[in-house]
């Protein structure tokens, strides 16, 4: 049995311990403000360029030929994975790295060459180790700490380069959804070739416009602009994402300290009530010892 002093000890320990995942919880918080607020100033620049284009691509589908909807025989592929830097997130990098080796045990018997381009510190670790070879292409953690759309556009462009060149013949993107606070959701989405979106929400009904030099030479002009909005906007949903799991996990460790300091307390409690009633004891003993 722990002495009294011991289970102080580790009450003290406890404590500690709970004045860091409070403030991990309340970082955490304070970002995802931060991210959504981000998220916020974009979407109306992504709802109404996705909103002018979605009728264009309606109307120019059935003839429209652009080097940016080419479906080949996908020899090489690359994986975009976003994952966080840190840990103490719950399930969030798990999650996401179970998905990514599902999709490369289903790529790999078919594929010739897998590129994986790491953001984060936690996907850019897991392929470094990997037992199966994957081409790792350069790192990408600064884009975790603070998403910016540069960043997102230098990627974005590296990979449209890549696969017009024919250096890529499919990619992919695999990162968390963040749905609510509780709840992100692990998604593998197609980035090349390009296909026609759906309507953005909000947007309103089509309009006839006026296009020059036609309708083709505009779309392949405004399409890197919609894969770049596209990178970015998912850098910003997988960070939130992040930020979530990692403010809940702290308030689920917050809560399981609450409870091993409610029961440390308790035995610490017992502990010294005995020994006040040990000596007690032992008081009256010697008190009738001295009488006899």
């Amino acid at each position: 049995m722990a002495s009294l002093k011991e289970i102080k000890g580790r009450i003290a320990s406890v404590r500690s311990t709970q004045k860091i995942t409070e403030a991990m919880k309340l970082v955490a918080s304070a970002k995802l403000r931060k991210i959504q607020y981000q998220t916020e100033r974009f979407l109306p620049y992504e709802n109404r360029l996705g909103g002018i284009l979605h009728p264009l691509f309606c109307a120019a589908s059935e003839g429209f030929h652009s080097p940016f909807a080419e479906v080949r025989e996908a020899k090489r592929i690359a994986l975009v994975v976003f994952s966080s830097n840190t840990g103490l997130c719950g399930a969030f990098n798990s999650n996401i790295l179970r998905l990514l080796w599902e999709v490369v045990d289903k790529c790999r018997t078919s594929i010739e060459e897998i590129l994986v381009f790491p953001i984060g510190k936690k996907a850019e670790d897991a392929v470094r180790k990997s037992p199966i070879p994957l081409a790792m292409q350069g790192s990408y953690t600064s884009l975790i700490d603070k998403p910016d759309f540069e960043g997102a556009k230098e990627i974005a462009n590296r990979l449209t380069a890549d696969f017009l060149a024919g250096k890529i013949d499919r990619i992919e993107l695999i990162y968390n959804h963040f749905k609510s606070m509780a709840v992100q959701l692990p998604v593998k989405e197609s980035f090349l070739p390009f296909a026609l979106p759906d309507r953005p929400r909000g947007s309103h009904s089509p309009t006839d416009y006026l296009i020059e030099p036609d309708r083709e030479t505009l779309l392949n002009a405004l399409i890197p602009n919609l894969l770049r909005s596209k990178l970015y906007a998912i850098l910003l949903d997988s960070t939130a994402a992040e930020q979530a799991a990692r403010t809940v996990a702290m308030q689920i460790a917050t809560d399981n300290v609450d409870e091993i300091l409610e029961d440390l307390t308790l035995r610490y409690n017992k502990q010294r009530q005995q020994a006040i009633s040990n000596e007690i004891l032992d008081i009256i003993g010697g008190s009738e010892a001295l009488n006899r």
